[in-house]
């Protein structure tokens, strides 16, 4: 059974369609992440899921609960953990006594573990925290009760570089543990390195919904190559290159070139044999920036 179910979810308040006809699942024990610019729809969709604001449209489960009845949703809700991009904690409270009452509530069977991981400074209002401490409790707040299903909507906001390691191999564990995770996150590198699929939602609507492997393999191949000596351009009449950018010596751009780069949707060894009779000072493969995947759902139509 998939941990989130969403059929032609519709959200629309008149004058905007947050969310339109959204059809997709999350598996149990995925990392899923959620991604679109902002206004996309991404907060909307988790509210929705979360019984915060009624859909106009469709139908979503979340754990085998129907989301628009409510007594089942709160039963779901035991088994949810759920941080706000705002997670919104009484100001005047202590961090103690912030957990105190998310224990009282849902309980907190791993409070001492989560503490002792993330370290937020209990003693000390909520007031005199930074960012990244009211991050930590909120981390803690949200895995104290040992959910079955975690949605995180912006999750490592204000965390130090050290802490976001730590918050990632955790992340890692907890799905190793059978733990459902859905979050949306503006930090791609973080996507790519923990997620397993990907959906990317713009203006309401899914773009489309991927492993992160597929789309990293769809979007080909950065290539620089600097030669000592000139390469014709025919060299690259190989399937597969793309945008191509070259400079002759001194700069110059003409039939041949000592230096280019390019995007390769190809195949590798095709290209290399093409290449080998040239004496290459330097050759470059790596995989294209996730920023440029992205921006082709991202970008104007």
């Amino acid at each position: 059974m998939a941990a989130i179910e969403l059929d032609g979810l519709t959200k629309d308040y008149g004058d905007v369609l947050a969310n339109d006809d959204l059809t997709f699942e999350v598996e149990t024990g995925e990392i899923f992440g959620y991604l679109g610019p902002n206004g996309a729809g991404k907060t909307t969709t988790i509210r929705t899921l979360l019984g915060f604001i009624s859909p106009t449209g469709g139908s979503a489960r979340v754990l085998g609960h129907d989301i628009t009845d409510r007594s089942a949703l709160i039963e779901a809700k035991r088994r949810i953990g759920y941080l706000s991009d705002e997670p919104g904690f009484d100001e005047d409270a202590t961090g103690t006594e912030i957990l105190d009452l998310h224990a009282a509530v849902k309980g907190g069977e791993r409070r001492d573990e989560l503490i002792e991981l993330f370290e937020p400074p209990l003693d000390r209002p909520v007031r005199d925290y930074s960012r990244g401490n009211v991050q930590k409790l909120g981390l803690v707040t949200t895995f104290m009760h040992d959910p079955d299903l975690v949605v995180l909507d912006e999750p490592t906001s204000g965390l130090d570089p050290l802490l976001q390691q730590r918050f990632a191999e955790f992340l890692r564990e907890e799905k190793r543990n059978g733990v459902t995770v859905f979050f949306s996150s503006h930090v791609l590198s973080e996507v790519r390195r923990l997620c397993d699929r990907v959906g990317i939602i713009r203006e309401g609507r899914l773009a489309t919904i991927e492993p992160i492997d597929a789309l990293l393999e769809r979007t080909g191949k950065s290539v620089r190559i600097h030669a000592d000596e000139s390469i014709p351009l025919d060299a690259l009449d190989v399937a597969g290159v793309h945008d191509l950018e070259t400079a002759g010596r001194n700069g110059e751009t003409t039939d041949a070139f000592t230096e280019c780069t390019f995007t390769f949707t190809g195949d590798i060894n095709t290209l290399l044999g093409r290449l080998g009779e040239y004496t290459l000072l330097d050759l470059s493969i790596e995989e294209a920036p996730l920023e440029d995947v992205f921006l082709q759902f991202y970008g104007e139509r």
